[in-house]
This record gives structure tokens, C-alpha cells and sequence, in this order.
């Protein structure tokens, strides 16, 4: 079933491909990068130096990074992340691949919410996130439902060898996927006159699935095996450079299972807060579109739904849930919301003014209602003036919807709707901008995103640089001072001081003392006061998300400050490198 194009589509993908590109990219190594990240990061360095470390399991992120540092000689913080931001700035053009089933328009639609959307932005901005799978994943449905099996079959390789997260992506699929067939058997509800008429891009889906567009279709074709399987040992293997590729490859599946063992600190309101905060556009318009489709049995909607709803549940049960895991059903909420956002484009020319006046309205009222919001942090809570502006912000927005219902009535249904839509479009694309900037981490470390992974190294440029110095001055070369991690375990302290000789050890040895000894701050060895010089530095900082209470929560909404927890630790160097000795 083909569909009717329209004007500037190419130009206009390729323009949301350069802003993801733009967003992903932008200060890509300005912060620093945690354990999580420099662990693999580090494995990645030492394949590019030649050596052969044990894997952890993501090895497609591991042996391409390797190449990246081996054609620039050497690893930053931005070549860390350059590749899962390439990754992730590619899933927005994965739209094109489902334009039969979204049609045209919804599917741009859906590109840019993909390009601008927090939380797709940030894991895209992590090393080793799941962006990979995501990514991998998302264009092999899109090949399969193109009858593009070899492609498919490329995809689907790389989408295995991205780590653990792919597990998840498949736990989704195998629950889903029956309901939805299910639901695409049952007998479609026709759309009213009207409701087409209003959605001259969104005719009644057709959700006919031919026979060999399906995933059982894809497995058993003769012409992916070769394919598959080329992709396979070549990339998880670095062209049979690196073997344990593959066997990191296989090691994913027990680390997932061990996220069903542990515990973790988000909670689920943190997951449901983080929805409301980062996606408010999309999550209005999705819900909409849920209402709109289950009360008019719109097979499509209801579809997405299942989809949406089967890895939201899955985070919430999932005891060692990430945010990043949140980041597999905001495909479909991006789907759905462009669904509906596609309803609200066309404007007839006799009643732009209208639209544009509900729309300027709707805009005044929930600016106002927002620095309204921003004015309680500063005030004392259970005060007459807290209570007074606490009102002011119930008030405006119940004066938003008595506004619209008032236009509603005076004018029309239509004109409310759709100048609805556009002004909260403005006012809450705004603060979904707002947390995709916040995210990428454009304001600083001083502005906490929930979207970021913990323990961010705070002062890690600081004891680089004061290592680099102290090396130089008492050995002539700045990397040249020997540095010992002592009762410390962290990745991202090796990553920063990788120019240096670096050894975690458990005990001095009194015959071999290093230049350099860093210990926690609670520990304070005798024997290193006698012949080293200590100074102390922030080391991980990660906000208190959990013990937050409401005051706290408005005023990270509003003003991106919440308290952080920081560990402390001590740089010890040998007396003997200042001038003074």
C-alpha cells in the first residue's frame, strides 16, 4: 500500500539527522567519564595498544572504540562516545523504514521527536549504553517490515553483539509481539467521517501483515544465514583479531539475569518523574492518542500501546533498573505522540487567527504558571505566601482549561484543539528542549540530570592536571610519575590518569614507592605522612534522588538543584618532586 509524499521529505529528514548529530555531539567529552563508562573505555584502549584484556559484555561498542583510538592515537573522553553518539544520531532516520505503517508524515514527525528527545540524547552521549541495541534492534524490525531480510540479517548480528540491554529489547519483543498479533487479527472499528476528514495523512491503518514480513518469516529465510553470520564473526571479532569478542558476546546473557538479582537505587516514581519532566510533549500527546485509540478500537494505536507498555512494566519490575532501560519504550511513546501531533498540522487559512490567538493564550498562562512554579522555591514551605503561590499554580491551570473549554464553546471544538496543542507545543517542547541540553550535560556537573549515570567524577580534570604538573616538575615529563591506587576500585580514576603508570595495589611495598599514592580520604596510612605530601579532592558525586522530598523535587524541576552526596579522596606525592625538598 503506497502513500501520497510530499514536499521537502528528504531535505527534512536529513535536517533531523543533523540536529541529532548536533545534540549528541556538541561538548561531547566535557564530562567526565564514569565507572561505567571507563571500564570498557579501558578495554578498548588497551586492544588499540595492542594487548589482549578480558572483556566485559559489550563487545561492539569494545573493538569499535578500539579503532577510533588506534586512527587517532590515543583515547579522550570524546572518542570514548563518538560512536554511540554516531549510533544514536542513525536511529532517527530508522522511521523511513516504517513509513507504510505510520505513514509519511508521522514518521518525519517521529524522526525529530527521536532527535530531540532527553533520554535518547543522553544514553547516546554514554560509552557502552544500550543505544546499541536499541539502535540495531529498531532497524532490524524496520528491514524485516521492508522485506529487507539481508540487511535485517546485518543489523540483527550487531544488535547481539551489543551487550546485555539487547536482552531486554528480545524480552519485549517475545511478550509483545503475540499480543499484538492478537489485536491485528480482531476486526478493525471504522473511523468516522469526520475524524477522516481531520486526518487526511492518518487514513484507517491497514495492518495486514503479509506473510513474509515477520520476524518467523526473516529466521527461517535462506538468504540471512550467510549474512548473519559474516556480521557476526567479523565484527565480534575485529576480523578474527580479537576472540574474546565472542565470548564477551556470550557473556551478556548472564550479566542480564544478574539484573534480576540486585537492587537498585531509582525507584519507580523516579521512572514515572522522569516521564513528566524530560517527555511532558510526548506524554500528553500519547495519551490522547492512547484514549483516542482504545475508545475507537484504532488497531494501530492500540499496537503501539502493547509496545509501550510491555518494557515500561518490564523497568518497573525489573529490581537493577537503570533509566537507561526506560530509554526502550520511548520509541513508541515518540510514535504515538507523532500520531497525534500529525492530527493538529493541517490549519485551514479562515481560521489561523483563531488558532493562533488559543495558541498565544495558551502560552501566557502556562509561562505564567511555570515562573509561578519557580517563585515557591524561594520561599518557606507552610508559609501564607508558599500556600498563596501553591494556589496561583493550581489556579492557572485550571484557567487553561476553562479557557479552552470556553473557546471550545464560543468558536469550535477544532479551533481549541488544535491551538491547544500548538501553544502547549511551544510551552512544553520548551522544557523537553530544556531537559535534552540538561541531559547532554551543557549546564555542568552542578546541574544534576536523573538521565546521567552515578557517581560522575567531579574534580577529575583538577587531579589531572595537578598529577601532570607535580610529574613535571619533579621528573621533567608529565606522564612520566608512577601512580598507585590504594583501597580504592574505580575505573574512571584509571581512565583519568591513563598517560601514567598505573597499578592498583593493596598494600605499599616500602622498596618500590610510587610517585603518587591515591587513597579514600578515610584512610589515612602512617607510613605516607613522613615521606609524601597529601592533598584532597572530590572524587564521585551522585545526587540524593532517593531521599528527596517534594521541596527538593520542585526545586530540581525549576532550578536543576539537588543535593549530592561526594566522596573524598587524597593525592599523595613524594616529597622529593616539589622544588622545596
Amino acid at each position: 500500500m503506497t502513500y501520497r509524499r510530499f514536499k521537502y521529505e528528504a531535505p527534512l529528514y536529513v535536517l533531523a539527522f543533523l540536529i541529532a548529530l548536533f545534540v549528541r555531539f556538541i561538548q561531547l567529552g566535557a564530562l567526565p567519564l564514569t565507572d561505567a563508562e571507563a571500564a570498557p573505555a579501558l578495554q578498548a584502549l588497551r586492544i588499540s595498544h595492542g594487548e589482549d584484556p578480558a572483556l566485559s559484555p559489550h563487545p561492539l561498542y569494545i573493538l569499535s572504540t578500539s579503532v577510533m583510538f588506534l586512527l587517532f592515537g590515543g583515547g579522550t573522553n570524546f572518542l570514548a562516545r563518538s560512536i554511540p553518539a554516531l549510533i544514536g544520531g542513525l536511529l532517527v532516520l530508522a522511521p523511513l523504514l516504517f513509513d507504510d505503517r505510520l505513514k509519511p508524515r508521522p514518521s518525519l514527525l517521529l524522526a525529530f521527536f527521536l532527535a530531540l528527545d532527553p533520554g535518547l540524547v543522553a544514553i547516546s552521549r554514554q560509552a557502552a549504553s544500550p543505544i546499541f541495541a536499541i539502535t540495531f534492534l529498531v532497524f532490524t524490525a524496520g528491514f524485516i517490515n521492508k522485506k529487507k531480510y539481508q540487511p535485517a540479517a546485518i543489523t540483527a548480528a550487531l544488535a547481539l553483539l551489543s551487550g546485555p540491554s539487547v536482552w531486554f529489547g528480545l524480552l519485549s519483543l517475545l511478550i509483545a509481539y503475540p499480543i499484538s498479533r492478537f489485536l491485528l487479527v480482531r476486526k478493525p472499528t471504522k473511523e468516522t467521517g469526520d475524524e477522516k476528514q481531520e486526518d487526511s495523512d492518518l487514513q484507517p491503518f491497514d495492518t495486514t501483515l503479509p506473510v513474509r514480513a515477520t520476524p518467523s518469516a526473516f529466521i527461517i529465510h535462506s538468504s540471512t544465514y550467510i549474512p548473519f553470520l559474516f556480521t557476526f564473526f567479523l565484527a565480534g571479532t575485529l576480523f578474527f583479531t580479537v576472540p574474546g569478542g565472542l565470548g564477551a558476546t556470550f557473556s551478556s546473557i548472564p550479566a542480564f539475569i544478574n539484573d534480576w538479582r540486585s537492587l537498585s537505587d531509582i525507584t519507580r516514581g523516579m521512572l514515572f518523574i522522569s516521564l513528566l519532566i524530560y517527555q511532558p510533549f510526548a506524554l500528553l500527546l500519547s495519551i490522547v492518542a492512547l484514549i483516542r485509540g482504545w475508545t475507537r478500537g484504532l488497531r494501530r494505536i492500540m499496537v503501539l500501546s502493547i509496545w509501550l507498555f510491555i518494557p515500561l512494566l518490564l523497568v518497573v519490575f525489573l529490581p537493577a533498573r537503570e533509566m537507561a532501560d526506560l530509554a526502550w519504550m520511548l520509541i513508541p511513546l515518540n510514535a504515538l505522540a507523532s500520531l497525534e501531533l500529525a492530527r493538529h498540522i493541517s490549519i485551514y487559512p479562515d481560521e489561523r487567527r483563531e488558532v493562533a490567538g488559543v495558541a498565544l493564550l495558551t502560552l501566557f498562562i502556562w509561562v505564567f504558571a511555570w515562573l509561578g512554579m519557580a517563585g515557591i522555591n524561594f520561599l518557606p514551605v507552610g508559609t501564607p505566601d508558599y500556600r498563596l503561590r501553591a494556589g496561583m499554580l493550581i489556579g492557572s491551570l485550571l484557567l487553561l482549561v476553562v479557557s479552552l473549554i470556553l473557546v471550545a464553546a464560543g468558536w469550535s471544538i477544532r479551533i481549541a484543539r488544535i491551538g491547544g496543542v500548538w501553544g502547549l507545543a511551544v510551552a512544553l517542547g520548551v522544557l523537553s528542549l530544556s531537559g535534552t541540553f540538561g541531559s547532554a550535560g551543557l549546564r555542568g556537573l552542578n546541574a544534576p540530570e536523573m538521565w546521567w549515570l552515578p557517581g560522575v567524577p567531579l574534580q577529575e580534570s583538577l587531579l589531572r592536571e595537578t598529577v601532570s604538573q607535580i610529574s613535571e616538575l619533579g621528573r621533567g615529563n608529565d606522564h612520566v610519575g608512577s601512580v598507585a591506587i590504594l583501597g580504592l576500585d574505580s575505573s574512571a580514576l584509571e581512565w583519568a590518569l591513563r598517560e601514567n603508570p598505573v597499578q592498583f595495589v593493596d598494600t605499599l611495598d616500602a622498596d618500590s614507592a610510587p610517585d603518587f599514592v591515591i587513597t579514600p580520604f578515610e584512610s589515612n596510612p602512617v607510613s605516607l605522612e613522613s615521606a609524601y605530601r597529601g592533598q584532597d579532592f572530590i572524587w564521585r558525586q551522585t545526587p540524593i534522588w532517593r531521599y528527596a522530598d517534594t521541596a527538593a523535587w520542585f526545586r530540581w524541576v525549576s532550578l536543576r538543584e539537588m543535593p549530592q552526596s561526594r566522596e573524598l579522596i587524597i593525592l599523595w606525592a613524594k616529597s622529593d618532586l616539589f622544588l622545596d625538598e
